[in-house]
């Protein structure tokens, strides 16, 4: 047998992005590689099959590989991602149970390979096994280069009248990127997870690319990758904002749909996952042969130095193979009735995920890749949490949405994975999928009726101050009686599905045409209001009219209870020119364009999220109970006349206008040194109204002096000299408006610290 060469990337001082992008995409010239010495043995020893994946020892590797009904396993080693055929095939003899395994000796880390697996191509009993297809390792941590689109790709024959059913004996591998060996060592420099509450917590949704592409301020060989993200120009703004989380749309190693790469458009938003546990290389500036992990981990650990947590938005509801027409890259060929949700007849998929397919989170081999990926995540590379994409996929048995599912109990039972921020997307595509407020304890969730509510409020629609209000307080109707806290809402106006916030107020219709969608007339499904005309204009009224809503929007957002997300770019008005899907846009009209940033409404930011941050009365960590203390419920609701609300005036649906008392000696908890948690009073008048109107202050019991914070009826909202009002002075407030009075507590005439009266329920 001829002894197989093993490769490593050359020492690039200053490659430069584009020869990075070469690299990944397979353009250009081969990446280049040197060999080393190695002699494969006669007798392969049979390793171990724990863990999966491809595990480095120091002496070589050990290759394991889950395939309940394959056949046989061909390990397969490579020189290059791309073209050449495989240096050798190494047969996995040894089986245990399910799983295939050998160890070579020698081997090291920058090492190329993948499977070829056999066993029956029979679709119609869920078998499409086709050993003609090189398959990328499920527990790959790196991959170098991505898919090159080519018919080989597929386990049928193309345009064969039987479809899927007609089998392909063409090669795949010269157009499938390749599995690389990697070194887990890195110098943490005693890095470790922050476990920041969530009441304290401040989430940034961002694209990693998307946000750092277009930053001046940020070395152009690195703009739109990890190192962009610790970048200390990029960790600085963050935490000028006051972000404590970023939450990062998918790293997970994704492909680009075929139809998309046909129409010279890209899956930007990366939710088409084909790499579970490798960091996506398009997303490096240093190489793609395992440099991409060191220079994620870099990223969460400069992030970390400065306070700021990493969430992960996760993809395990489904594949990048899509339909039964879809390609063979990985899980479908290596054991595909093991892998997904197959209907009665076995050769079409069960599709709760809108995308062709969905993995069978019921399966232990599924629940074991999920859990297994999430550990690595959290202990090898550091990361604080995750979002989980169509998080009701993962809970569904047979056709119904479970809260109990074995997904959450392998979850709410595991030492590691339950520690960590754990945030669902609470629906998918199935029937009943929309399952807000239906997770179990320990989880938190994206409300998005949080978000419609919020949205319809302050547009003028016809809708009830009593939702407003269960908004405003956490959505008590959604999460209390199930253990959880005011935490267990992610609440957020928008999101990268959907108008950014400058788009909310500027754009009634989609205008989608980038997208090849020309249907951009139709009714609003995006509850949004354009202020009077579509698209940009030079109407100085309807400008200042379209900025005041959006520090409506932002000043809702951080006053309310539950836990605020904010759309990277929102507070530097940063728009989407009304494309409301631009999740195909791999371009400038993603790309936040800081040349434009909104420097005022980005301070106005700033300044909500440090009052947020200073005052606990807006980030409660129990819910409001409505019982008085000292006379004085912990919350309170007013009418314009200053008049507390009755039951009838709740459905009211023209109802616009509404003044909220938050008493600050109510949170009934305690601090981190077990003393009592006091803060300041607030009074909190909205007006949704299109005109002025006056708003009569409470009687003197619940405050005698009441000061502005912030108008944002004014410029700028945030006034220099103190305005004050005595109890039932009469405030006059501007049209569409928050106005948000503080009065100081004299703590010295509370309780002791050290007590807190008996509290029995959250």
């Amino acid at each position: 047998m001829n002894s197989p060469k093993i490769f490593k990337e050359k020492n690039k001082k200053s490659a430069g992005k584009r020869a990075l992008e070469q690299e990944v995409t397979g353009e250009g010239e081969p990446l280049k590689t040197e060999p080393s010495s190695f002699q494969l043995p006669l007798n392969i020893p049979p390793g171990s099959p724990s863990p999966l994946g491809a595990t480095w020892d120091g002496k070589g590797v050990n290759f394991a590989l889950y395939a309940d009904y394959a056949a046989a396993v061909e390990l397969c080693l490579f020189d290059q991602p791309y073209d050449k055929p495989e240096l050798v095939k190494i047969n996995m003899v040894e089986r245990s149970h399910q799983v295939w395994h050998a160890y070579i000796p020698g081997l090291k880390p920058g090492q190329l390979y993948g499977y070829r697996v056999h066993g029956p191509y029979k679709p119609e009993e869920g078998h499409r096994f086709n050993p003609n297809k090189l398959l990328l390792d499920p527990y790959a941590k790196a991959i170098a280069g991505i898919v090159r689109w080519h018919d080989s790709l597929f386990g049928y024959e193309i345009g064969h009248p039987d479809m899927d059913l007609s089998y392909s004996e063409t090669d795949s591998a010269p157009f499938i990127p390749k599995c690389v060996v990697v070194d887990d060592r890195f110098d943490w420099q005693g890095d470790k997870q922050l476990h920041l509450p969530y009441h304290d917590s401040i989430i940034y949704e961002a694209h990693v690319k998307g946000f750092t592409q277009m930053h001046p301020e940020i070395p152009e060989e690195i703009r739109g990758t990890y190192a962009a993200i610790a970048h200390p120009v990029t960790v600085a703004y963050l935490k000028k904002l006051g972000i404590t989380a970023i939450e990062l749309m998918p790293v997970h190693h994704f492909v680009v749909d075929r139809h998309l790469t046909d129409q010279g458009l890209s899956n930007y938003w990366g939710y088409n996952t084909i790499g579970f546990f490798a960091p996506d290389a398009r997303y490096a500036s240093s190489g793609v042969m395992g440099q991409q992990v060191t220079e994620f981990k870099q990223m969460v650990r400069e992030l970390h130095k400065a306070g700021i947590e990493v969430i992960l938005d996760v993809v395990y509801n489904h594949t990048a193979e899509g339909n039964h027409m879809g390609p063979t890259l990985s899980f479908r060929g290596i054991d595909n009735a093991s892998y997904y949700r197959l209907t009665e007849d076995k050769r079409y998929y069960m599709d709760y995920t809108g995308t062709g397919n969905t993995l069978n989170a019921n399966l232990p081999n599924v629940l074991r890749l999920i859990m297994d990926s999430l550990r690595y995540w959290i202990e090898v590379m550091h990361v604080d949490g995750f979002r989980f994409d169509l998080a009701a996929a993962l809970a569904r048995e047979l056709h119904e949405v479970h809260r109990l599912s074995a997904f959450f109990d392998i979850i709410h039972q595991d030492p590691v994975i339950s520690q960590v921020k754990l945030i669902a997307e609470p629906w998918d595509v199935g029937e009943g999928g929309y399952q807000v407020g239906k997770f179990p304890p320990g989880w938190a969730e994206w409300n998005g009726k949080f978000r419609d509510c919020i949205r319809d409020y302050w547009r003028g629609a016809d809708s009830m101050l009593g939702e407003f209000a269960l908004r405003f307080t956490g959505s008590p109707d959604l999460y209390q009686n199930d253990y959880r806290r005011p935490t267990a809402s992610i609440n957020f106006v928008t999101a990268h599905d959907g108008f950014t916030l400058h788009d909310l107020v500027t754009y009634e219709h989609k205008h989608n045409e980038a997208n090849g969608d020309e249907n951009n007339d139709g009714t609003d499904d995006n509850f949004s209001c354009n202020c009077g005309v579509e698209g940009e204009t030079d109407n100085a009224d309807i400008n200042f009219l379209r900025n005041q809503l959006k520090r409506n929007f932002i000043a809702t957002l951080f006053l309310s209870q539950g836990v605020p997300m904010l759309l990277a770019g929102d507070e530097a008005g940063n728009s989407q020119q009304g494309n409301n899907n631009a999740y195909c846009q791999d371009n400038e009209l993603s790309w936040i364009n800081w040349a434009k940033a909104d420097k005022e409404l980005t301070a106005f930011t700033a300044e909500v999220v440090a009052l947020r941050k200073a005052h606990p009365a807006f980030c409660r960590r129990r819910w409001f109970q409505g019982r008085p203390i000292k006379g004085v419920e912990d919350i309170n609701w007013f009418l314009p006349d200053g008049s507390e609300m009755q039951e009838a005036h709740w459905n009211t649906y023209y109802a616009k206008s509404i003044g909220i008392y938050l008493n600050g000696t109510g949170l009934r908890c305690l601090n981190e040194l077990g003393e009592r948690m006091i803060d300041d009073h607030f009074y909190v008048i909205f007006n949704a109204h299109t005109e002025p109107l006056e708003f009569v202050l409470p009687p003197e019991k619940y405050g005698k002096q009441w000061t502005v914070v912030f108008d944002t009826s004014k410029t700028p909202s945030f006034p220099e000299a103190a305005l004050q009002f005595g109890a039932t002075d009469k405030v006059l407030l501007g049209p569409r408006a928050i106005l948000l009075l503080i009065q100081p507590v004299d703590k010295d005439e509370l309780l002791p610290h050290n007590r807190l009266p008996n509290e029995t329920t959250i």
